[in-house]
């Protein structure tokens, strides 16, 4: 009918509404590119786009964003740059909680000879030992386990209020964090690997030992059978001590995600 407006919108709005509700879903929406889980080959690109706008909408009720003019001169770019970088750098930190463990059960395959038993990662595309594997979806089960999921959510809404759209101040923080985290790489995928390791050693001690005292009994048809035995064996019985390690990971993770979101990024 002429004269009426379209039904429940005012479309002269509709553009400012559209640019705040992607100013609201960069945060979350750059965290799930980087995340470990959402942002792998397993969950596809549309079904991100549409998680990141939805938890936009969620988002864009209840924060405090810039007006529309200011949103539409030269700061805009400063402003969306922030964004990515809050989210790209909680993303990466989780990624590698992820990739220590991962290293951890390739050091593990290569002392145990199970290197060459590798498959496609659905994270990477790459191939990687099935030990890495392993490690990764336990990592991955006990995230989920202990809502590690909502917990990232919460803090990325809260940091709403620590850390208002555009004011981001104190860049070195994130740079201060984001760096230490490197150090779990090598220091945690040490701990997790170097009891399986030692034990593979003096297994592979023994059979040097039992082959030099007994030539017949060759590395192929004795030492190799043996080690991937103990490597089992070893696996198995490491999964309480495991469960422990990995939860302490997760929690070192979180917890330098909230220092950057809630703690150290605006000073």
């Amino acid at each position: 009918m002429q004269g009426e407006s379209f039904p429940g919108v005012d479309l002269q709005f509709l553009v400012d509404w559209l640019l705040l509700l992607f100013v609201s879903s960069l945060r979350v929406g750059s965290f799930l590119v980087a995340s470990p889980f959402f942002g792998s080959r397993m969950v596809p690109l549309p079904v991100r786009i549409v998680f990141s706008i939805a938890l936009g909408i969620g988002a864009i009720g209840f924060i405090d964003l810039p007006i529309t003019e200011a949103m539409l001169s030269r700061n805009l770019l400063p402003l969306i740059f922030q964004e990515i970088l809050l989210g790209l750098t909680c993303g990466l930190i989780l990624t590698l909680c992820f990739s220590t463990v991962t290293l951890a059960g390739e050091k593990i395959a290569a002392t145990s000879g199970l290197a060459f038993a590798s498959q496609v990662d659905p994270n990477s595309g790459s191939q990687s030992p099935v030990i890495s594997q392993i490690f990764s979806l336990f990592l991955l089960v006990i995230f989920f386990s202990v809502n590690g999921h909502l917990i990232i959510l919460k803090l990325l809404y809260e940091s709403y209020e620590k850390i208002p759209v555009g004011t981001l101040s104190d860049f070195g923080a994130i740079y201060r964090v984001g760096f230490s985290a490197s150090e779990m790489i090598y220091d945690d995928a040490i701990r997790i690997a170097l009891p399986i390791v030692s034990l593979l050693f003096f297994v592979n001690l023994g059979i040097g030992f039992i082959t030099k005292s007994a030539p017949q009994l060759n590395l192929f048809s004795f030492g190799f059978p043996l080690t991937i035995l103990g490597t089992f064996f070893a696996l198995y019985f490491s999964v309480d001590a495991l469960q422990f390690t990995f939860r302490e990971l997760i929690t070192k993770g979180l917890g330098l995600v909230e220092v950057i979101l809630l703690g150290g990024a605006n000073g």
